[in-house]
């Protein structure tokens, strides 16, 4: 459902997000390095706590049903954007970018990210307001991208699409990385270096996250203010928490299955709340009554919740007398 929450906390909100988020750019932009493990666990930890601290503003300000759906939400996103780390750890390594380098590659990952989320999500409201079958839709990809996750993970092998291939073949493209330019100089010849390829790839990569995230979050919520800064607090601090989960990325080998019965009980519901807003109640002595079932949103937090902590527990449980490799440690330059 939809909120009407006070212009003037909107504008604030964003406002406050956006200069975090520049200061937090900015700092990468003119220090690219190798965050240490106490580092990115302070930053991890403080936009966890930002993210938590923002969900009880807005129960001081919107209620409990604004601040309910942000944290279901949030914790969707966040679960979702650690499975896109997976292919993160791939796409570093298969192009072998330098390590000092993979903390560049991540801001504009999450710039390209924010930027796309934000279209869908405008789309994505437009849409609803006109047509609600489009939950339909929604619920039915959901159902779908679960089912996926469960027979088998796409994401072991990484594969250069049509357009960075295409990209390949247009512009002369050198094997050697220089720094984290885009354009260097090859025996007199200007060239682009594979990290033009690397940002392709990781853009390109966003854009099939966000195919997925943007119904899942639809499900829980349709208030765009809330679907938008859910996602923004689900993709800050995703830097750090690359360097800090390394190698424990892949010990996480339950997490497709939490998210595929999270992501199928979220399609589910958008069709049964399609289901309710296009059919006709019954009438028993002059009272509606609802013959679809609601979901409501403290079951909706149980299940989200739920599947992490299980997911995590067994995981860890089933991968504890293993060693991790050094997964999210990309390759060193040569």
């Amino acid at each position: 459902m939809t909120h009407e929450l006070p212009l003037w906390f909107e504008v604030t909100a964003l406002a406050a997000i956006g200069v975090l988020l520049v200061v937090d750019l900015l700092i990468v932009a003119r220090r690219p390095h190798v965050p240490t493990m106490k580092e990115s666990s302070l930053w991890v930890a403080f936009y966890v706590a930002l993210a938590l601290a923002f969900g009880l503003v807005l129960l001081a300000v919107g209620g409990s049903a604004p601040a309910g759906e942000f944290y279901a939400g949030w914790l969707t996103e966040y679960s979702l954007s650690v499975d896109n780390l997976f292919v993160f750890v791939i796409i570093m390594s298969r192009f072998a970018v330098p390590r000092e380098q993979q903390q560049r590659v991540l801001m504009v990952g999450i710039i390209v990210a924010l930027v796309l989320r934000a279209g869908f999500i405008v789309a994505g409201a437009a849409i609803i307001e006109q047509f609600v079958w489009v939950f339909y839709l929604f619920g039915a990809f959901l159902v779908y991208t679960a089912v996926k996750l469960v027979v088998g993970d796409d994401d072991e092998e990484y594969s250069e699409n049509v357009a960075i291939r295409l990209l390949r073949r247009v512009l002369p493209v050198t094997e050697r990385y220089d720094g984290g330019r885009l354009r260097t100089v090859v025996d007199g010849r200007r060239t682009w270096t594979p990290m033009l390829v690397v940002f392709f790839a990781i853009g390109s990569t966003d854009l099939l996250f966000a195919l997925d995230s943007i119904p899942a979050i639809f499900g829980l919520t349709r208030d765009p203010f809330i679907v938008f800064t859910a996602n923004v607090f689900a993709l800050m601090g995703l830097r750090q928490l690359y360097f800090l989960l390394g190698g424990l990325l892949e010990r996480l080998v339950f997490l497709p299955m939490a998210l595929a019965a999270i992501l199928g009980f979220i399609g589910i519901k958008l069709v049964l709340e399609a289901m309710a807003e296009n059919s006709v109640p019954f009438i028993n002595g002059g009272q509606p009554i609802r013959w679809v079932p609601e979901v409501p949103l403290w079951l909706s937090l149980v299940v989200i919740v739920g599947s992490l902590a299980v997911a995590t527990v067994a995981s860890l449980l089933t991968t504890r007398s293993t060693t991790p490799s050094d997964v999210g440690r990309g390759p060193d330059a040569s």
